[in-house]
């Protein structure tokens, strides 16, 4: 799977810059996980997360406006190419979606009735 063109440059800094996605969470008062949708364009920042996210990397004073932009706009989410990822990691997630997805889709309809669960705030 392919990132995009900001996150591919917001993850070649991270790299550069040596700190991992639980550093940039306690730099930005979020969870790793959250750090890693975020750089990956999967989550909105405040601006001050944003800017306080671009400071950590060192990135470029002509690459921040566009990656502020990004950073702070609503994401397109559910896009994975292809539809069933090839990437093993992923393609277990997609496993366990197989097996326990309408499993799990009962108890949460026994538990609160007819409806959906959260993707977007949720814990992990």
């Amino acid at each position: 799977m392919a990132a995009p063109s900001h996150a591919s440059v917001l993850l070649a800094a991270k790299r550069r810059v040596g700190l991992s996605f639980a550093e940039l969470g306690a730099r930005l008062g979020q969870d790793e996980v959250w750090v890693a949708s975020l750089l990956y364009g999967k989550a909105t920042a405040e601006p001050e997360q944003a800017g306080a996210l671009l400071e950590a990397l060192q990135v470029a004073p002509v690459e921040a406006p566009a990656l502020l932009e990004s950073l702070t706009s609503f994401p397109v989410k559910g896009a994975l190419d292809p539809v069933v990822p090839t990437d093993p990691l992923l393609y277990r997630f997609h496993e366990i979606l197989q097996v326990y997805g309408l499993p799990l889709k009962d108890v949460i309809q026994e538990k609160f009735g007819d409806g959906i669960m959260s993707a977007i705030d949720f814990s992990l």
